[in-house]
């Protein structure tokens, strides 16, 4: 009776430990693989024990029978989950995974042979009351549970060695919880504890008490390292850890499937095959390198892992595929190509064509007049003047065009827009004042400055026979100023026609105001002003 109540005693407080462990655990709200194989192995042990406590309190024979059935439900079923949880701790490879949850079929054969025992007596030779004697499929699965506990320590061990790394203490308080009670189950089996009180249950409950020491002091499960691992794990980035030694002591999923890591297992070993695919001598010690593994392209970036005294622990590389940023600026090279093409065919269409056809049509009355009895000397003399104009509008205009193909740089500055201009200008004398100093504010206007500019010029040298071309470009606080004044014939009345309402649009659509002011005789003004802070709003 003495040894009765010792045991229970001794069953209650291993029951205790794993419940309070299973409490620890369910209360941090960790959902992952890993939480769930631990929570399913300590409720085995749990069932085991409760098994225990049963048998300690039954008096007819069914009900031993059912107290030793729960007991094999979780003697069954924890070698294979421990198997599994050392499997999801030390990151095997999904196959792996797989075919180590085949080992619960393990589970299911015990469960058959055991509750068919009274046909065959095979796992249990004499079972009455409270006495047993164990047949033979009994050792066999026995042997089979320490088999598949055994081979969780050695997929530990085997993790710190595929790594090249110390056996950490998350790990030595894993496999002693259960290394401890295998022990001890073995020498009560062999009979070497001449004791009926059953000490196993009681060590795996007290074994439990390194679980919780290695759940709250060495972060055994913790939700956020775990959670930081399936995120890593799971990123369409590759992320590569080398330790001290320089071994990859942890690669992510995106990692394990690029082509150029495979097989990869040392920093120098990794530096050689990214300078390889990079054609091209890459430092140790880089901190950003870009290379090209067939049709893919790859962004690397290494960093430095300090521990709080300063000293390196680790070396982090990322690995970004950027092919799709190479193929967009690809695709913005040929848009940018296929836009120049068609300003420069619309600038031909709109501009040159329209001053060649002029040209054209002013040689055909030119031939015309020529051809009379009497030509009109004066009616000749202006049509080749108009032709003269055409034509070096028409120069200019293509100048223009050509400048604009062949260097974009004029475009970085209100001032080098306009000067372009003016370089195309070609038997008139121009000028150019600028006023103020041009920063980054005005840059909004740079293409409707040189397009005014150049229509402007372009009718200068068209109608109004100038010989001097004055510019003033005023950079003011609140608004830009483009001046544009020739010598020509002038007018008294202004039509404004395509050119000048194109000029007119452009100023406006800006929030700017232009003005045209002529008198015969007295050449041509063009007053742009457009204003820098309302276009900032």
């Amino acid at each position: 009776m003495k040894i009765s109540i010792i045991s229970a005693i001794l069953l209650i407080l291993g029951l205790c430990g794993m419940i309070g462990s299973l409490a620890w655990v369910l209360g941090r709200g960790n959902r992952n693989r890993l939480t769930r194989l631990f929570i399913s192995c300590q409720a085995s042990i749990v069932l085991w024990i409760v098994s225990e406590l049963l048998i300690q309190f039954s008096a007819t024979q069914s009900q031993y029978w059912k107290s030793y059935l729960i007991g094999n439900v979780g003697i069954s079923c924890f070698s294979p989950l421990w198997l599994m949880l050392t499997a999801e701790y030390s990151e095997v490879s999904v196959k792996a995974k797989k075919r180590l949850s085949l080992t619960l079929l393990i589970s299911l054969a015990a469960m058959l042979v055991i509750s068919t025992n009274m046909k065959h007596h095979l796992y249990y030779y004499v079972f009455y009351g409270g006495e047993v004697e164990y047949g033979p499929l009994f050792y066999v699965f026995q042997m089979i549970y320490y088999i598949c506990i055994i081979s969780g320590f050695v997929i530990i061990l085997l993790k710190h060695r595929r790594r090249h790394e110390m056996i950490n203490k998350q790990s030595v308080l894993l496999i002693l919880s259960s290394a401890i009670p295998l022990v001890v189950n073995t020498l009560s089996i062999a009979n070497v504890f001449h004791s009926k009180l059953r000490l196993t249950p009681f060590i795996f409950g007290l074994s439990s008490l390194l679980l919780i020491i290695a759940l709250g002091r060495y972060g055994l499960l913790n939700i956020n390292s775990i959670a930081m691992r399936d995120t890593i794990d799971n990123i369409d980035s590759g992320v590569v850890i080398f330790n001290t030694n320089g071994y990859i002591s942890y690669k992510n999923k995106y990692a394990e499937s690029l082509p150029f890591l495979k097989d990869i297992k040392t920093s120098q070993q990794f530096i050689e095959a990214v300078s390889e695919a990079a054609d091209q001598e890459i430092p140790a010690n880089f901190s950003a390198a870009e290379i090209k593994c067939g049709d893919e392209y790859y962004s690397l970036k290494q960093s430095d892992c300090d521990n709080k005294n300063g000293n390196l622990v680790a070396r982090t590389v990322t690995i970004t595929n950027v092919t799709e940023y190479h193929e967009h600026m690809i695709a913005e090279k040929q848009l940018s190509l296929e836009q120049e093409r068609n300003r420069i065919a619309q600038e031909m269409h709109d501009s040159a064509g329209h001053t060649f056809t002029m040209i054209s049509a002013l040689a055909r009355l030119l031939r015309s007049d020529m051809q009379a009895e009497v030509p009109d000397t004066s009616g000749v003399l202006e049509k080749v003047s108009e032709i003269d104009g055409l034509s070096r509008s028409g120069v200019t205009q293509l100048r223009c065009t050509i400048n604009n193909l062949r260097d974009q740089a004029f475009m970085t500055s209100v001032t080098n827009a306009v000067q372009s201009v003016i370089t195309a200008v070609r038997g008139v004398e121009t000028e150019l004042c600028v006023q103020g100093d041009e920063d980054e504010r005005y840059q909004f206007c740079i293409r409707e400055m040189y397009d005014n500019c150049r229509e402007t010029v372009t009718n200068a040298l068209r109608y109004s026979n100038a010989d001097k071309i004055d510019i003033i470009l005023k950079f003011l606080p609140e608004r830009i100023e483009l001046h544009i004044l020739d010598n020509g014939d002038g007018c008294d009345n202004i039509e404004e026609h395509n050119g000048l309402r194109g000029i007119r649009s452009r100023t406006e659509s800006l929030g700017g105001e232009v003005r045209f002011m002529s008198m015969a005789n007295e050449g041509f003004h063009t007053s742009i002003r457009i204003p820098v802070r309302e276009v900032q709003l």
